[in-house]
Order: structure tokens, then sequence, then C-alpha cells
């Protein structure tokens, strides 16, 4: 793999991974689900908005672009369902399991359970990187979804007959491992882990039984499991991703307290972090404490920072000098060769997003790719004030 993420920017710059996906293509989902249209005519509407997406994407700047996940029922289900309401369900699964979240504005988004062993993916990240790649002139990275996030599959208290929840999750982590690979071999220069439970592991929500039930050690263990069977060098281009969620332009846990989780997040021995921080309130300590916690050798790999400078569930177009005095603001705090900018989450990580605050997904996505450049340029002008 040839990409430095520092040739075209000076600070390194990289998005999430999901945008909002067009209109059009969202009654498209829900005409799919309601047997309306065939799944040709899904595919032929996702694929039109990949191309748009990766020639947006492109168009602002960015060095290193994905496929805004157009394809993709959300970031958590992909490999275990075609859409949200679970047509296509992986073996296995059925309805009515945990919660993922339940968002600030009291709506929630819930997870298949697991019925019967043996666990496997329906698909990989790879099948639609695949497929994307051949539109796409510049590098490729790929968001894959945790293995922490999907242990949420097993119920919480009772246990699946015939198949232990250590049955379970070693198959649940050669499938993220396979994930990452194929991804890859498919052609990303980088893979991101979405790992958005890690902050809300620690929120202890009475409707949400999961999150009163101390996981976080246990997930940052299982995120470790997939990354040891990765070398130094392919972990370098292996990142984790954190933010307190993001749909609807709503959040699930930016209300939890950042140090419950930062402070052992960086056990993981990711070569790379994508952060939410631009609708942080308080920034410094946060800085703060991915200053005193960030690895400059986690096993082999110098880990790096990637903090979020703009926000998705917010229409307002950061300013290239906004952006720049963040990241410059954050050298304070951390190593500035340990520095690189992100977005807070994905634009809109579930195919179905109405985007209320921005008045309709088109306008979202359009916003979207506005910031995206601002990002691109911003993290320029900060590369010149700190002498990259």
């Amino acid at each position: 793999m040839g990409y430095d993420p520092r040739t075209a920017t000076g600070v390194p710059t990289e998005p999430v991974g999901s945008l909002p996906r067009p209109a059009k293509l969202q009654d498209a989902y829900a005409k799919y689900d309601a047997g309306e249209i065939g799944r040709d005519d899904l595919e032929k509407l996702q694929d039109a908005a990949v191309k748009d997406s990766i020639e947006r994407f492109e168009a602002t700047g960015s060095p290193i672009i994905s496929d805004g996940e157009q394809r993709w029922s959300s970031f958590a289900t992909y490999p275990i369902a075609d859409t949200l309401a679970g047509t296509g369900l992986a073996p296995g699964l059925g309805p009515g399991g945990q919660f993922f979240a339940i968002f600030a504005d009291g709506h929630g988004r819930q997870l298949p359970k697991l019925e019967r062993g043996p666990f496997r993916y329906n698909q990989h990240a790879a099948d639609t990187l695949r497929k994307s790649i051949p539109y796409a002139n510049k590098p490729m990275k790929q968001a894959v979804i945790a293995p922490s996030m999907l242990a949420l599959l097993y119920p919480l208290k009772d246990p699946v007959e015939g198949y232990s929840r250590e049955e379970f999750e070693a198959a649940l982590i050669d499938e993220c491992e396979r994930d990452i690979r194929e991804a890859f071999a498919a052609g990303a220069e980088r893979v991101s882990v979405d790992f958005t439970e890690g902050r809300l592991a620690t929120r202890e929500d009475p409707r949400n039984p999961w999150t009163g039930a101390g996981l976080l050690p246990h997930f940052i263990e299982l995120n470790n499991r997939v990354m040891a069977r990765f070398s130094a060098d392919e972990r370098r281009n292996i990142g984790i991703h954190t933010c307190p969620g993001g749909d609807r332009d709503s959040v699930h846990s930016a209300d939890v307290p950042y140090n419950n989780l930062l402070g052992t997040m960086f056990d993981i021995d990711a070569g790379y972090f994508l952060i939410q921080l631009a609708s942080e309130r308080e920034k410094d300590p946060v800085y703060e404490t991915i200053g005193q916690n960030l690895r400059d050798d986690a096993h082999g790999v110098t880990q790096m920072a990637y903090i979020g400078v703009t926000n998705p569930q917010n229409p307002r177009v950061e300013s290239p000098q906004e952006i720049a005095d963040q990241l410059i603001r954050a050298a304070n705090f951390i190593p500035k060769e340990q520095i690189g900018a992100t977005d807070d989450c994905g634009f809109s990580p579930f195919s179905i997003d109405e985007k209320p605050n921005h008045g309709s997904p088109d306008y979202a996505r359009d916003v979207a790719f506005r910031k995206i450049a601002s990002r691109v340029e911003g993290s320029r002008l900060a590369a010149e004030k700190l002498g990259f």
C-alpha cells in the first residue's frame, strides 16, 4: 500500500465513511421493503448514488475518499441485513434484539438477535467496495463495523441453546478479521473500524440494559483480538472511529463524560483514531486526555489522532480557518506529528435518514461535500502554521 496520508495536505485528513443517501434512493429502499420494486431497480439507484458520491467527493480535493456507504443498510448492519427493515437477514438471526442506541430525540435503532449458531456474515464490506472502486480516481478507504457492536446480537442474559457466547465471539472475530483483510485486498488503502458503541457503553440508560452492564473493557478486548491478527505495518492503516452517534441529526451519548471512554480507548492497538470533537462543548480537556493517552508505541505503531473538525449534525459549514484553528489548538496538547483531521461522524450512517435539521437529505448531501472541502483546505492551512 503506497498511500501516504500526509502528502496532499501536510496534516493528514480522512473521512469517516457515510454520506446522506439521495431522497430518491431512500424512497427506493422503502419501496423495496414494501415489495413495490425489485432488487435490480434498487441496485441501479444505489449504483447511480455511488457514482455521484465518488465524483463529488473527488471534487472536494480530499486525498482519500469513500463511496458514502450508499449500498448499505447501515454502518452496523451491512454484514447481516440488506435493509433496515430486516430484508435479507443473515441465517440464525431473528427480529427483536437489543437496541443498539436510543437517541436524544427519543427514536431508537434496534439490532436483530442471535437465535441459533453458527454465526456468519451474509456479506462483507469488500463486496460493495469492489463495485465502487472502478469509479474512483483517488485512493479509497473503507469503514467496517467493530466486533463489539455485533457482540450485542447475542442476548444479554439468556444464552443461545447449543451455541455459547464464547463460540459466537470466536466466529465474530474471524468475520471481522476477514472483513478488514478483504477490504484491503479489494483495493482500500485505509480501513477504519466503527466503534460508536464505546462511549455509549458507560451511559447506564435503564431503557437500554446493555449500557449498564459494564461492557467497555470487554469491547476493548474484542477489538484487540481483531488487531492481534494484523502486523504493525498493517495496523498503521487500520483505524478506530468514536463518536456519540449520528442519526436524524440526533446523538445517543454526547452527555456521557468523554473521559469514560478516552482513558482506555487508546489501549486498542490500532494505528489511528477518528475522534468526534467539533461538536464537543469543552474541547481543551478532551485534547488533553488524548495527548495523555495516545501511544507513541502501540506494539510497533505510533498512534495518530484524527480530530473531528466538522459536525455532520449541523448544517452550518465550518470555515477553513475555523478548522485550522481547531487543529492548531489541539497541537498545544497532542504532538503535532500525531494529529490529523476528520469529520465528527459519518454524515448519515443509516440508509433512511430524513436529516430534519437540514430540511432534506438532498440538501444535507450538498452540505456534506462543502464541509469536506472546507476540512481539506483547513488541514492545509493548519499544516502551514504547524510547519509541515
